[in-house]
Formats: structure tokens, C-alpha cells, sequence
């Protein structure tokens, strides 16, 4: 920087909000970047517009509109994020980004900085550019005010150890039910990697056989993709949203297209019963079916068996292609054994995650929901769940989130920690997903009383997501544990359905 004689110049980044002039000094910003899609965090501050991806890191972005604690507006052509210098990056949104300017220290009225100082402003000094009063912001002052400081954050190898570890939880059998030409089946949800959507192209392989649709690209290899509704012999229909579930065949990944998926459960072992003589008289004994789930009185299940799926011609064929593209089938179960997986869900439009061990199972959100006087307003009732009283929570209200318009896709997410089991109602259940313990990044501190409940976050950088992963312990205990404690002991259901205290 120059010497003018009467102090050191000092550039500054100049920035415009609601059409006033603001200036940041030049060494506390990073980068500027143009507006990049955004996580956004329920209950978190005002101030706190979401989690942006930066080149693999969770950036918390902050509103400087927010910070002044005026209304927020839409973004346009012009706006711009100001990431700031600093150990953790933090970015703030301005309207536009104006100039880079070189002021000399003499050029700064310091003293008038409590005369410009407008409510919400933290200001340092003002100075004159183009003609107009720039305010130098204190940026931090503002930051701090909005977002108090929270707790250390887990380390990234912490948080995953510790997803890793609701593995212990293996004891109980869970299905994975789809919907093939108007029939539920079911696959043990230790066989089912992830769910996917069917890609709009596939790559044909002539002269395969009919139930092998094609291949897509899938990680670090080749996918083949198997109508079920060839494989169990139904009529075939379009692919139009259809679903693929990913499952492992002995050593192989195979994707399964589904018509769609339907729910995860868990199942109760003296309802399992196996496949009745006369349905397994099959050519050499085989079935396909290995066992019927009495889910219901009126809901039978047929649990399929992954390696009963398929004729000895058709393995050999799927082997055959995986020599010839040289698909690194064993380098993909290796990776498999390593990978977390996850149930992905929406709320208000918006991404979130728990780990498959917590999730006892998803179902429709049933019609009647007996409602309880004087509770909280998420508490949306009980339910008698096979027996079983659950308590239902609706998300969208725990998140002081609006009501949403459309319910006909909302699921029923039935969640179990060590004290409590209950179910949150969301809007979508998207998909069972599997990622590397590397994509699991801790939540920043720019969080708020998010900060409890926002574990850490999913950054699947690869294809521009960003899932907030949510602690289930957290999530139901923080309110409602005492409701809950309460409710379990005092609460059960009659025959009839009806709460009785």
C-alpha cells in the first residue's frame, strides 16, 4: 500500500444494500462469488440465509439485509456472496458489488462514524466515494451480535464415527418394499445399497437378455439395470418414474427397477413365515420369493431373495458384461463395506438426512390421528401403530415451517433412539442414500439453535447437494423429552384406538 504522507492508503470493497453505500476493508475479504444454491437450516437465525458449498466446505451464508435486521428480498442478476478471510469461511449476500477502491487513512472520518450510523449498523468510519458516503462495516461486530457463539464443533472423522457407530443396532430385521405392477415386495434392507432415480438414458446392450434393460454409470463403475417385472415374470410397462434399487448379488451390484418404492419397515419375526410348499415347486426348487410378511391382516409382503432372483444363464451373461467393460465389480463391494447410508428426506423444499439405523421404518401418514389436549402444536397426536401407542410429530411445525399445500406424497418416518420412538411426519421420502464417510462435513457454528439438532452435513460436491444430516437423539429430546418421558409412561391405547390416561 502507499505511503500519501498523511497515513497509509487502505482499499477497500465497496457493496451496495437497499441502495446505500457499504465498505469492507480488502483484507478481510476472501472472494466474491455469484449467488450459489443454498441449504437452508430450520430454526437457525434470521440473520442465517444457509449452507453454501465452497470447493468441498460447508460456508455458513449470512444476510447483511438480516444483520441490519431488515427485511429480506429476493436475489437478482446483480447479487453477489462476500466470502470473508478468516480460519472458517463465512459468506455474506449483498444486493451488489461495486468497486475496489484505494482510500487514503486520512480520506476516513472515523469520528463520524456514530453520526452514520443507522439502527442495526455496526460501523468504523465513513469516506467519500464517487461522490457518494461509503460505511466501512464492522462485519464481525454484526456477526457476532447475530450469531452467538456455539460450543466446539465435532471434528468431520468424529461426527462419521460416531454415524458409523449406530451400527451396533443391527439386531433388528428391516424391509425395503417396492411396488411391482400393483404388488408389494420387499428385499432385507442389509442386501439394498441405495435407491436411485432411473437416469433419462441407458445404454442398451445388444443382444442381452430381455430382463437386462441396460447399464448406467454408477460410481466408480458400470450398473446393470433388471426389470423385476421381468424377473418375476409380470407384465412389462414404461419406465417412467421408476425407481432403481441398488442391491448386492453375492459379490456384484445390480440396480433392480422397481415401479416405485413404498416404505421401510421393521418386522416382526413371528409374522415372518416362509413360502408356502406349493408356491416353491419350481424347476431344481428355486423361488424367488423366499418368504411372506403378514404386515397387516390385509397387507402380505412377499420377501424376495437377491441370489434366487436370477437364472444361472443370465448371471453369466451379467458376468460376461462386466469382463468386457472391465467394471471394477469387487473395487465397488469394498467401497460398499466403507459407505454410510442414509434416508433421505424433504421438508419446505429443502434436503435432510438420518442414518438408516435410527429409521424403524416409513410408512403413509395414517388417516386418523387421535389428537391429545394441551400438548404443543408439532405433537399432531398418536397412533396406534401395530399395537404399539407412537406419539406423531409433524416436522413442518417443529420447524416453525409454513403448512404445506400439498400432502399427498407425506410419510410417516418412524424414528428410534435410546429413550424414545416416534414418528415425524415429512413431505417426501426420496431415496436411501449411500455415501462416503469423507462427504460428511461438521456443521458450522453460524448455526443457532439448529446447532443441536443439525448434526453435521451431507456435501455430495460430485453433483452440487447438500443434505443437512439431523442427530435423532437431538431431535427428539430436546423439547419433547419431557413430553415424551411423560406421554410413555401415562398414555396407552384401548382396543378401540382411544387414548386412556
Amino acid at each position: 500500500m502507499a505511503n500519501t504522507g498523511q497515513g497509509i492508503d487502505q482499499r477497500y470493497l465497496t457493496f451496495r444494500s437497499e441502495e446505500r453505500l457499504y465498505a469492507l476493508p480488502a483484507g478481510q475479504v476472501a472472494e466474491v462469488i455469484r449467488i450459489t444454491s443454498l441449504a437452508r437450516v430450520p430454526q437457525a437465525p434470521k440473520s442465517l440465509l444457509g449452507l453454501a458449498n465452497l470447493r468441498g466446505v460447508v460456508m455458513p451464508v449470512a444476510s447483511v439485509r438480516a444483520l441490519f435486521g431488515r427485511d429480506e428480498t429476493a436475489s437478482t442478476s446483480t447479487s453477489r456472496l462476500i466470502v470473508l478471510d478468516g480460519a472458517a469461511p463465512v459468506a455474506v449476500a449483498v444486493d451488489e458489488v461495486t468497486a475496489l477502491v484505494t482510500v487514503a487513512e486520512s480520506e476516513i472520518r472515523r469520528e463520524d462514524a456514530d453520526l452514520a450510523t443507522l439502527a442495526g449498523e455496526e460501523l468504523r468510519g465513513v469516506f467519500q466515494s464517487s461522490g457518494k458516503i461509503a460505511k466501512i462495516l464492522d462485519i464481525h461486530a454484526l456477526l457476532t451480535r447475530s450469531f452467538p457463539q456455539t460450543e466446539a464443533k465435532r471434528t468431520t472423522v468424529a461426527v462419521a464415527a460416531k454415524v458409523d457407530g449406530t451400527r451396533a443396532d443391527i439386531g433388528r430385521r428391516r424391509l425395503l418394499t417396492f411396488d411391482v405392477a400393483d404388488q408389494e415386495y420387499g428385499l432385507d434392507l442389509q442386501a439394498v445399497q441405495e435407491i436411485v432415480p432411473v437416469p433419462d438414458h441407458l445404454t442398451h446392450l445388444p443382444g442381452s437378455d430381455d430382463v437386462v434393460l441396460g447399464v448406467i454409470p454408477y460410481r466408480d463403475t458400470l450398473l446393470p439395470l433388471l426389470s423385476l417385472r421381468v424377473l418375476l415374470g409380470l407384465p412389462t410397462a414404461s419406465l417412467a418414474r421408476n425407481k432403481v434399487v441398488v442391491a448386492r448379488v453375492g459379490d456384484s451390484s445390480v440396480g433392480l427397477v422397481a415401479d416405485g418404492t413404498r416404505s421401510l419397515i421393521t418386522v416382526d419375526p413371528d409374522l415372518v413365515e416362509k413360502t408356502p410348499p406349493i408356491l416353491s415347486a419350481r424347476a431344481g426348487g428355486e423361488t424367488q420369493i423366499a418368504e411372506i410378511y403378514r404386515a397387516s391382516k390385509t397387507r402380505l409382503i412377499s420377501i424376495l431373495a437377491p441370489d434366487r432372483l436370477f437364472r444361472e444363464d443370465v448371471m453369466q451373461s451379467l458376468t460376461r458384461t462386466d469382463r468386457a467393460t472391465e467394471s471394477p465389480i469387487a473395487r465397488v463391494g469394498e467401497t460398499a463395506s466403507r459407505d454410510l447410508r442414509f434416508l433421505a428426506f424433504k421438508l419446505n423444499g429443502d434436503e435432510f438426512a438420518l442414518p438408516i439405523e435410527a429409521v424403524d421404518e416409513v410408512a403413509r401418514v395414517p388417516e386418523q390421528i387421535t389428537r391429545l389436549p394441551r400438548t404443543p402444536k408439532f405433537l399432531e397426536g398418536v397412533v396406534n401403530l401395530r399395537g404399539v401407542v407412537l406419539p406423531v410429530i409433524d416436522q413442518r411445525r417443529r420447524f416453525d415451517m409454513p403448512t404445506a399445500e400439498n400432502t399427498a406424497g407425506r410419510r410417516l418416518v418412524v424414528v428410534r433412539t435410546e429413550q424414545h420412538r416416534a414418528g415425524l411426519i415429512v413431505d417426501s421420502v426420496t431415496e436411501v442414500l449411500r455415501c462416503s464417510p469423507d462427504a460428511i462435513k461438521a456443521a458450522p457454528d453460524l448455526t443457532g439453535e439448529a446447532a443441536g439438532f443439525v448434526r453435521s452435513v451431507i456435501n455430495l460436491e460430485e453433483v452440487g447437494r447438500m443434505l443437512l444430516l439431523l442427530d435423532p437423539s437431538e431431535l427428539l429430546s430436546r423439547t419433547e423429552r419431557g413430553l415424551l418421558e411423560s406421554f410413555s409412561k401415562t398414555t396407552s391405547l384401548n382396543e378401540t384406538g382411544r387414548p386412556k390416561r
